[in-house]
């Protein structure tokens, strides 16, 4: 067993300073920008209820009736990167893979990465798995 006197190091202080040295935190292995936070994820989880006519901005007929007949037409989001993010969702679960590339584009120009991308789409092929499961079952 050996013995390490600590005053050849400068004493107490210096023992204090090589076990906090040791101690590092470690960063996560994925930055927490590139994940969603849970607000995008409520955001997701509601786009899976909405039809693709969500997307489409009503015409002057649609507003007219919806006036007359008290039923509201879908408003964008107010939030232009959440709004980006609510469409590409709802094209996800309706089309799966098949997105067309200005909805990416829109998307990624909102300020979404790449990995965030990847993740929402991996999350909702997995979601439309399920629900095409249950549906069979």
């Amino acid at each position: 067993m050996g013995y390490l006197t600590f005053s050849e190091l400068g004493g107490a202080a210096a023992a204090k300073a090589s076990v906090a040295a040791e101690v590092v935190p470690q960063a996560d292995p994925v930055p927490t920008e590139t994940n969603l936070s849970a607000l995008e994820w409520s955001v997701v989880a509601i786009a899976r209820g909405e039809r693709l006519s969500s997307l489409k901005q009503p015409g002057r007929i649609a507003l007219a009736m919806g006036t007359l007949f008290g039923a509201r037409s879908r408003m964008p989001l107010a939030d232009p990167r959440l709004e980006a993010l609510r469409r590409l969702s709802v094209l996800a679960w309706h089309r799966g893979d098949a997105l067309p590339k200005s909805e990416i584009v829109r998307f990624l120009k909102a300020g979404f990465s790449t990995h965030q991308f990847e993740t929402l789409l991996t999350s909702i092929g997995r979601g439309r798995l399920a629900g095409t499961r249950t549906r069979a079952a």
